[in-house]
């Protein structure tokens, strides 16, 4: 029967059988019958050994032979910690010893390799003779740190565990340049090294570019007398709250090709006092699209009065409703150019305004001229395609123009019209039978105001203009309070000319700034209203 259990086909290879047949030599006659304890003995010798375990010296037994120590592998991994010593010897045939059930910790690495498995150490390798020295250049020498060692072959440990003598260590490089060999009769002598090119002349530091400046405090030889910013608050009535009035109104749009901008700020003496601002300041818009009517009136009340704030608040309000409900017929009169008809439409509100004025003062048990107020208005209608603007007004105050960089004073004087007709706006200017010059005499007589018993007094005259802005102008109307130093203080009319020159219209918190720039001499209230043309 063969190996694989199939019966042989041939003679039978009786091999398997005599392996462990005592009758038969296997290495040549022997006097005792060839055991498997001698066999044992035999392979052990083969493999270093000289004995068999157990034998006596009769049997010419020596020291027990050395079995090599079983491979490091899971069984000898899960196996239970060891106490420091060499570990017991096993031969291949004999059970592991049980593993133990409860956690295992596995030993170092140094533990398990006895040392019986120290690992041969590979052939020792001759280092490579020294590179001749080359001069390093300036990549190399960078490249190397400061302070670090000589790069070089490492040694390797000999057979027995040790490291043969390291080789001498080579000579430092030098950092450098060559040195220059000495010059000999039969060569030419060797040019120096150029020197090094001059370091780069130092880069200029960074200058930022300075801003423009801000909006300046005061202009003029010296500063004013009193604090730029508001001392004391005007008294309060707790019944009457309603009274109060604010130190500072700002307001502003945009409609069509123009932009606006109005402001109303207390004036120094005031804010040091304690007193209310005169100044009233209204902006409206009345219609909507195309047939909307922007308009800007201020009013100042009376100097040293107590309800003068009040008075400047009633007359914006009366002339707000009266332009109000006749704004329809006030756009279409704008647009048509009825110069005359507007005059004297105007004319006709700006007196019924003033007459309940007067008679609210009548009412109170006050002069009529202590309740009193200065009135300028002015009318932009929203329709891009009219550039009209009309100005329209009684008592103290300014207009101005500012075209191409230069302020033009365009104030209505009494009993003269400066500056010639606007073409398709009206008649030109004619004389009536006293002699007095108006914008258009169209011989209907203006009847008085109801809400007074006859024009007695010589009151305010009213003054009436009308103008077609061109691209880049500035319109500007304002109230005595700034008027007067326009007029009076060259520098400041030069410092707003370049403030609102620019291509861009100033924010709301600018034009504020501007409008507030102060004056030696000149402490009243300020109220203006800007329309810059795109």
């Amino acid at each position: 029967m063969s190996q694989q259990g199939g019966r042989p086909t041939g003679p039978e290879d009786d091999w398997w059988g005599q392996l462990y047949d005592d009758s038969t030599g296997d290495t040549g006659p022997a006097p005792v019958p060839d055991s498997l304890d001698d066999r044992f003995a035999s392979a052990a010798g083969a493999v270093g050994g000289t004995g068999v375990p157990g034998a006596g010296p009769g049997e010419g037994a020596v020291s027990d032979p050395v079995v090599p120590a079983p491979r490091s592998g899971a069984d000898d991994a899960m196996d239970a910690p060891r106490a420091p010593g060499p570990s017991p010897q096993r031969a291949p045939w004999e059970p592991p010893p049980a593993r133990p059930t409860g956690p295992v910790t596995f030993p170092a690495a140094a533990e398990r390799q006895g040392p019986e498995r120290t690992p041969p150490a590979p052939p020792t390798v001759p280092p490579p003779p020294p590179a001749p020295p080359i001069w390093p250049g300036p990549e190399a020498a960078r490249s190397t740190p400061a302070g670090a060692p000589p790069r070089g072959p490492t040694a390797e440990p000999g057979p027995g565990g040790t490291a043969p003598p390291a080789p001498p260590p080579a000579p430092p490089r030098p950092t450098g340049p060559p040195p220059t060999p000495p010059p000999s009769a039969d060569s030419p002598p060797t040019p120096p090294p150029p020197a090094d090119p001059p370091p780069d002349p130092p880069e200029p530091a960074f200058e930022r570019p300075v801003s423009s400046p801000g909006p300046r405090g005061h202009v003029g030889s010296r500063p004013p007398t009193y604090d730029a910013e508001p001392t004391a608050l005007p008294l309060a009535d707790p019944d009457d709250l309603d009274d109060l009035v604010a130190d500072t109104v700002l307001d502003g749009a945009r409609y069509g090709a123009c932009t606006v901008r109005a402001v109303s700020v207390r004036g120094d003496s005031a804010r040091y006092r304690g007193e209310p601002r005169r100044d009233s300041l209204l902006t409206a818009r009345f219609g909507t699209g195309e047939q909307a009517l922007l308009l800007v009136a201020m009013a100042t009340g009376a100097r040293a009065t107590p309800g003068a704030h009040r008075a400047a608040a009633e007359a914006c309000h009366w002339i707000g409703r009266a332009v109000g409900r006749s704004h329809a017929r006030l756009v279409e009169d704008i647009r048509a150019g009825r110069r005359g008809d507007l005059k004297s439409g105007l004319h006709r509100l700006t007196d019924r305004s003033l007459g309940k004025l007067r008679a609210s003062a009548a009412e109170q048990g006050v002069a009529p001229e202590e309740y009193a107020a200065g009135l300028r208005c002015l009318l932009l209608p929203a329709d891009p395609e009219c550039r009209t603007r009309v100005f329209f007004g009684v008592g103290p105050g300014g207009l101005f123009r500012l075209r191409d960089g230069e302020w033009q004073d365009i104030e209505p004087q009494v009993a003269e019209i400066k500056g010639e007709p606007v073409v398709g706006f009206g008649s030109p200017p004619s004389e009536t039978p006293d002699g007095d010059r108006l914008t258009m005499d169209l011989g209907i007589p203006t009847p008085p105001s109801p809400y007074e018993p006859a024009p007695e007094p010589p009151r305010e005259p009213f003054r009436f203009r009308t103008s077609v802005a061109r691209p880049g102008d500035t319109l500007l109307v304002c109230s005595g309070g700034l008027a007067d130093p326009l007029r009076g203080e060259p520098e400041l009319g030069d410092y707003l000319a370049e403030r609102w020159s620019r291509p861009e219209p100033p924010g709301l918190a600018a034009f504020l700034a501007d409008s507030q720039v102060r004056v030696k001499g000149y402490a009243d209230d300020r109220t203006a209203a800007a329309v810059w043309e795109a």
